[in-house]
């Protein structure tokens, strides 16, 4: 696996890009990451989910907390 300051980085980019993506603040980003599992599934993942677009990965992300935010 790959160093943690690595995937650090790599969940930061994906929280800044998910926020922007939804136009949500930081907060309620950083909420659904928590209640849904995303920095789990982002950490498990990232040895093929870093070599993935800025675009794939925030819709992967978005299509996870809606599978996800119900439970």
């Amino acid at each position: 696996m790959e160093s943690d300051s690595k995937v650090y980085k790599f969940i930061i980019f994906c929280l800044e890009h998910y926020r922007n993506f939804r136009d949500i603040t930081a907060m309620d980003a950083l909420s659904k990451f928590r209640k849904t599992g995303v920095f789990q599934y982002l950490t498990d993942g990232y040895d093929v989910l870093h070599t993935q677009s800025r675009d794939y990965l925030v819709r992967d992300i978005d299509e996870f907390i809606l599978n996800h935010s119900s439970r």
